[in-house]
């Protein structure tokens, strides 16, 4: 249970403000079909998150348990550097076209490639490796993204200018920092 509730709240932070959330901004704001988009976004990180959750359960029988710990110490530690860069959708990101493939299949296609790479799904593989459950992590993962990008969906850009997103990622990279420090000493620990 631990590791669905720690996946969802690091997830949601890290989430908030990033080029994801921005882009189910733009999509609300093009499209104007609320539950075709969450579908979308629901399906493409249920798939991508899969991926990088299936990643992170394989690193746990690759890598040795002290060899992992560092890995993951390290990985948490430069999550938070990386959550303190503030994300910008590029112009390829924020032009989806609905006209080949619905509002769905366009959600769905910029979410999964918009997602690739990006800090939730490195989160993800690490989060999977540290707790050694892809599934639970998977599931929290999936539901922290959905957490800070539903609202996106229905509130639009109103409530982006509202919320202090340079606060925001301060909390994230204090999770991520904390994380990696519990996980350093750890390894060292068991050294």
């Amino acid at each position: 249970m631990e590791s669905l509730l720690i996946s969802t709240f690091v997830v949601t932070l890290a989430e908030i403000g990033d080029k994801t959330q921005l882009l189910a901004f733009v999509l609300a704001t093009r499209f104007k079909r609320p539950l075709p988009i969450i579908a979308g976004i629901f399906a493409a990180t249920l798939l991508n998150h899969g991926i990088a959750g299936s990643l992170g359960g394989y690193l746990t029988s690759l890598l040795s348990p002290q060899v992992l710990r560092w890995v993951l110490a390290a990985s948490f530690l430069g999550m938070a550097v990386w959550a303190l860069i503030p994300d910008k959708l590029s112009e390829e990101d924020s032009r989806p076209s609905a006209t080949t493939w619905g509002v769905f299949g366009a959600t769905f296609v910029s979410f999964f490639l918009a997602e690739m790479g990006d800090k939730t799904q490195i989160a993800t593989v690490a989060l999977a490796a540290h707790y050694a459950a892809p599934l639970m992590v998977i599931a929290g993962t999936t539901l922290g993204m959905l957490i800070a990008d539903v609202p996106a969906v229905f509130i639009g850009q109103k409530l982006s200018h509202k919320i202090p997103m340079a606060l925001v990622h301060r909390i994230a990279a204090l999770v991520f920092a904390v994380l990696g420090v519990l996980s350093a000493v750890e390894a060292w620990r068991m050294a």
